[in-house]
């Protein structure tokens, strides 16, 4: 077991270095802050991390109080050095220690708890730091710019801080400012959404000013109960909301950690709301990409195993495609076999994936190195989506699969009809997709009342009674 601990730590170490030499060499980091430094920082703490887990767990029994206990201790110091070597390395390790700090349903509770801090508490930019880069790209200093600007900030990430501030116009903004060192993102990786509204009059490639959002992290349950925020309604939500960006539209916001998720309770409407933050990282999926995934889903959901390996291999899986879907899905290959949504996630199973991660992590790296790089991006999204469901208590919920079936009709009805030949053709399209998504309707409700329980009917069928007019 000692081992198997020592594997996951050995290769959640490799992981931040790969990542940093991955994006080193596709020109995300600027090349004069990444040098051996940096590399044997990693280094260093991942043979750190290996000697203690070897030296810690050798000679005691395994699955006694005091083994559970030393790993325990062990996972805990482990993650203390992987966070220090994010924040001493900041950027991309800052990124990735994000991403392992939101694995909730993989990772052990040590390494989870202690990355989470990355989310929002990134290492930060001194204020003379943030004054010199709002004076070289606005040409004025903070105080011509604003009435107040708070100088502790609300929150530093890996590529940049955000601040309160206040126009002289009265207007309460969000600032956000991009560490000093931080290569300029390139225009085609940046989109800017209406929520939050952009003052771009006041927006430079380094200082982004936006509509100041109230908001709670979309994985904190404590502020939704507080606020009567539904976490069910949120969590459907959105799921909807990245089955669009993924299946329809092919345009996926890629980082979405729960510090770039807020929820809110609109102040004009009082609905709920979610909010989108940092657009700095989107992917745009190809045509071809983007429909073999939607079939590839379809046939996960509705237990098509031929389909689910021809789409797998498709998509770069070869013969590890029952690897690759219980990564997409995360869920027992038993269980994609008996139907993904035919029951959640049981705390058995949930204990044999976790159990299982390390070894495999092998095939998960040599699956990794033959998937396209797009679809690297939406497991990340996938993976952080997923950690979101568990930390609200409503992962893998049937409904959430029938909503992403909905999406993928509509993309490949809307695929089928920009191909068809005859207007005949394409009407036959749209009966056959408002056929398939009744079908979905129907089983939805059907599932909702076998949720049901009979005394709660009777219940419900005597009170009525009782109220009712003689």
């Amino acid at each position: 077991m000692a081992r198997k601990a020592l594997k996951l730590a050995s290769w959640t170490s490799v992981a931040l270095a790969a990542s940093g030499v991955y994006l080193y060499s596709n020109n995300y980091l600027d090349p004069n802050d990444f040098g051996a430094v940096r590399v044997g920082r990693a280094v260093a703490t991942t043979a750190a991390i290996s000697y203690d887990y070897l030296t810690s767990l050798r000679s005691v029994p395994y699955g006694s109080e005091e083994y559970l206990q030393r790993r325990s201790q062990v996972h805990l110091r482990s993650a203390r050095r992987l966070c220090e070597l994010c924040c001493a390395n900041r950027g991309t390790f800052i990124k990735v220690g994000q991403h392992l700090g939101a694995l909730d349903y993989l990772l052990p509770e040590e390494y989870t708890s202690t990355l989470k801090v990355l989310h929002s508490q990134a290492p930060q930019s001194s204020m003379e730091e943030v004054r010199q880069v709002i004076r070289e790209d606005l040409g004025k200093e903070i105080h011509d710019l604003f009435l107040s600007f708070d100088d502790t900030p609300l929150g530093a990430a890996s590529l940049a801080q955000v601040h309160k501030a206040v126009l002289h116009d009265g207007r309460t903004v969000a600032v956000k400012v991009q560490h000093p060192k931080v290569q300029a993102q390139s225009s085609k990786d940046i989109l800017l959404m209406e929520v939050p509204q952009i003052h771009w009059e006041l927006s430079t490639k380094r200082v982004l000013l936006m509509e100041f959002v109230e908001g709670g992290q979309v994985n904190d349950k404590d502020y939704m109960e507080k606020n009567r925020i539904d976490v069910n309604e949120i969590s459907c939500h959105l799921g909807k909301m990245y089955s669009e960006m993924i299946f329809v539209n092919g345009f996926v916001h890629c980082d979405p950690h729960p510090g770039n998720v807020l929820v809110r309770k609109h102040p004009d409407t009082g609905k709920a709301e979610i909010v989108l933050l940092d657009h700095g990282l989107y992917q745009v999926l190809t045509e071809e990409f983007r429909l073999d995934y939607c079939r590839l889903w379809q046939s996960l959901i509705w237990t098509d195993m031929e389909r689910v390996k021809q789409y797998s291999q498709r998509l770069g899986a070869a013969e590890l495609y029952p690897l690759f879907a219980c990564m997409l899905t995360a869920r027992s290959w038993d269980s994609v076999k008996r139907g993904i949504g035919q029951a959640p996630v049981t705390a058995t199973e949930d204990s044999e994936i976790r159990s299982n991660a390390a070894n495999y992590l092998p095939e998960i790296s040599q699956l990794l190195n033959h998937v396209p790089r797009q679809m690297l991006l939406i497991l990340k999204t996938n993976e952080l989506l997923r950690s979101i469901e568990t930390a609200l208590g409503t992962r893998s919920s049937a409904s959430s699969f029938l909503n992403m079936s909905r999406c993928c009709i509509r993309a490949l009805a809307e695929q089928r009809k920009r191909d068809a030949c005859s207007f005949f053709r394409r009407t036959q399209i749209c009966f056959s997709e408002a056929f398939s998504l009744w079908q979905i309707n129907l089983h939805e409700l059907l599932l909702r009342v076998k949720g049901l329980r009979l005394p709660g009917w009777v219940s419900a069928l005597l009170g009525w009674l009782t109220r009712a007019p003689h």
